[in-house]
């Protein structure tokens, strides 16, 4: 019982076809341990998310006649008895999970693949599905019915017959159409943050790259990694007009196809300076794991609005357990954040944030104690999409966290001006007031 509601635990069987448990609760989990969710975690599930089964993974739920969580083996009688499949819901953007569902890893038999994974169940007062996630932006730009594809394909072939010779913008209509990032449609929409991929080296080898995956202990990666470096010409090619017409105009580098654009610092900043010598308006930001604090200085110069650094974790263990780092120490991600705020950058976590790490004890105040040192302005709380178990046997966890929602009003208590989010903002949106008591969003 959650305040008077039952959420009853959700289940598939071997087609996927969704049943709410009879007799089980809803559960999830904080890392590998499984319980029942508390009232700050749970939210009707929002519009825009979706289902998805966990292929042969055995659900978990809370037996109340026996007062513990158990692992399901079969549907019960009233749902047919074959065999059953546990159940994620994959949020809509600006949400982050505060469990994960709750389920038996260890008989899966493949690696998952590279989504994020949250736990779901079913209100019975309701008649609705509920999910463990809280909200942190407002932006409802990104959601998915802003992204229809019926207008898209004439955008996108009108514009690469203006610009035929651009390679950027035939990787991007690949990207829009194939894809379907909706960062790459914008660019076609002529509208709000559009994307700019420039390398396609990097400097980690990220468990969880969606891009290049060489090790075999993860999965196949989601999408081709660029296979060149732009031009100068190609990059502001597409990016002066977007920066130029677009509603909310931004263009970032630093994209799901390409490798890290830190390691194409010189290419960048030749581009910025030739974009800002053409026009003043919209933003340029860059995605990064700001491997070179001396980049980071060298962009800003050049003229970069805001810089959003990549992270799992702000413990150095954790960190090169899953970013695997290629020449650099992750004493130098700290100091380029410290430089980048120093510049006055705009300056953004991209927290890839994981129930049972994220919210650690000592991995909450080794982030709170980040933000002071650095100034950081902002944490985009970004759910890390990939196997649960994988990941947490990878970094070696244990125990159990705080709790998300807990995390987050525990950090935001200690440091009031620190903003939450989980998008890029233009300049006008850097700064906006009433954010001391603006926590927590209502979903």
């Amino acid at each position: 019982m959650l305040q008077g509601k039952t959420i009853l635990s959700v289940v598939a069987d071997q087609e996927g076809q969704v049943f709410e448990h009879p007799d089980l609760l809803m559960v999830g989990m904080n890392g590998l341990h499984s319980r029942l969710p508390r009232s700050s975690e749970l939210i009707p599930l929002p519009e825009g998310s979706r289902l998805f089964t966990i292929p042969d993974t055995p659900p978990m739920g809370f037996d109340p006649r026996q007062s513990k969580s158990v692992t399901l083996r079969k549907l019960p009688r009233s749902l047919g008895g074959g065999p059953v499949q546990a159940v994620s819901a994959f949020l809509t953007p600006g949400f982050t999970r505060t469990l994960l569902p709750a389920a038996d890893y260890g008989r899966k038999q493949v690696q998952l693949p590279l989504w994020s994974y949250t736990a779901v169940g079913w209100c019975v007062e309701e008649e609705r599905f509920y999910t463990a996630a809280v909200r942190v932006d407002r932006n409802s730009q990104w959601q998915p019915d802003h992204f229809d594809d019926r207008q898209l394909d004439p955008l996108v072939r009108q514009m690469l017959k203006e610009q035929p010779d651009n390679r950027l913008l035939e990787q991007l209509s690949r990207c829009a159409l194939d894809y379907h990032c909706f960062a790459a449609k914008n660019l076609f929409f002529r509208r709000w943050e559009a994307p700019l991929p420039t390398s396609p080296q990097c400097n980690a080898r990220c468990l969880g790259c969606i891009s290049l995956q060489e090790a075999p202990e993860c999965c196949p990666s989601s999408q081709e990694r660029i296979t060149f470096v732009p031009t100068v010409e190609e990059l502001t090619g597409i990016a002066v007009p977007h920066l130029e017409q677009a509603e909310n105009a931004i263009v970032s580098f630093g994209q799901g196809c390409e490798g890290d654009p830190i390691l194409q610092a010189d290419t960048i900043c030749a581009a910025v300076k030739a974009m800002r010598s053409r026009t003043g308006r919209g933003t340029i930001n860059f995605n990064s794991n700001a491997s070179d604090p001396e980049a980071i200085e060298r962009l800003a110069e050049a003229g970069i609005d805001s810089v959003r650094v990549s992270m799992n974790s702000v413990q150095e263990s954790f960190y090169n357990a899953y970013h695997r780092p290629c020449g650099y120490r992750f004493a130098d991600v700290r100091e380029s954040i410290r430089r980048a705020k120093a510049a006055g950058l705009f300056t953004m976590l991209n927290y890839l944030v994981f129930p049972g790490i994220s919210d650690r004890v000592d991995e909450v105040e080794q982030l709170i104690e980040l933000v002071e040192e650095t100034g950081l302005d902002l944490i985009q709380m970004r759910n890390l999409s990939i196997d649960p178990e994988l990941y947490w046997c990878t970094l070696g966890g244990s125990g159990e966290g705080m709790g998300m929602a807990e995390m987050l009003a525990s950090v935001k208590e200690r440091i009031p001006r620190l903003q939450y989010g989980y998008f890029n903002r233009t300049r006008e949106n850097f700064y906006p007031t009433g954010l001391e008591s603006d926590w927590p969003l209502e979903p």
